[in-house]
C-alpha cells in the first residue's frame, strides 16, 4: 500500500471513529421521552397527567363537582388512571365549598329539595363531604 493510500485510510478511520463517538455522546445526553421544565431542571408531569388536568378543567368549566366526583368522572367516563385523575384534581386550586354551592344551586334550579334532602343528595350522589354539602346548602339559603 502506498503511503498516500495509508494516510487516506488512517484519516477515514479516525474520522469514522470520531463521528461514532460524538453520536454516542449525544445519544446519552438527549432523551426526548422526558420533557424538561422551562429551566431545564425538573421533568414535567407525563402527558397523561397533563391531559387529565386539561379534562378536569373542562369539566369544572361546565359544571360543579366534588373532589371525589371529579376523580371518578375522569376515571370512569374518560378512562384516565386513578393516579392521573387524582394528580389532575389535586393539582388544581379548587374551592370545594364553592363547588358544593354551585351544585346545590344547580339542583334547586330544576327541582325542590328540603334542607336535609339536598345535603343528602350532595353527599351521597355527588360525593361532597358533609361539611362541604352543609356549606353549599347554606350558601343557597336553604
Amino acid at each position: 500500500m502506498k503511503m498516500k493510500d495509508l494516510a487516506a485510510l488512517a484519516t477515514a478511520v479516525l474520522l469514522a471513529t470520531s463521528i461514532v463517538a460524538a453520536g454516542a455522546a449525544q445519544a446519552e445526553t438527549f432523551n426526548p421521552g422526558v420533557p424538561l421544565s422551562p429551566g431545564g431542571q425538573l421533568p414535567l408531569s407525563p402527558l397523561s397527567q397533563q391531559n387529565a388536568v386539561r379534562k378536569a378543567k373542562d369539566y369544572l368549566d361546565y359544571t360543579a363537582f366534588s373532589r371525589l366526583g371529579l376523580i371518578n368522572q375522569l376515571v370512569e367516563a374518560e378512562q384516565f388512571s386513578t393516579e392521573d385523575a387524582t394528580y389532575a384534581v389535586d393539582s388544581l386550586n379548587v374551592d370545594w365549598n364553592q363547588q358544593a354551592a354551585r351544585k346545590a344551586k344547580d339542583y334547586l334550579g330544576y327541582t325542590a329539595f328540603s334542607h336535609d334532602g339536598l345535603i343528602n343528595q350532595l353527599v351521597e350522589a355527588e360525593k361532597f363531604t358533609p361539611s362541604q354539602a352543609a356549606y353549599g346548602v347554606a350558601a343557597v339559603g336553604l
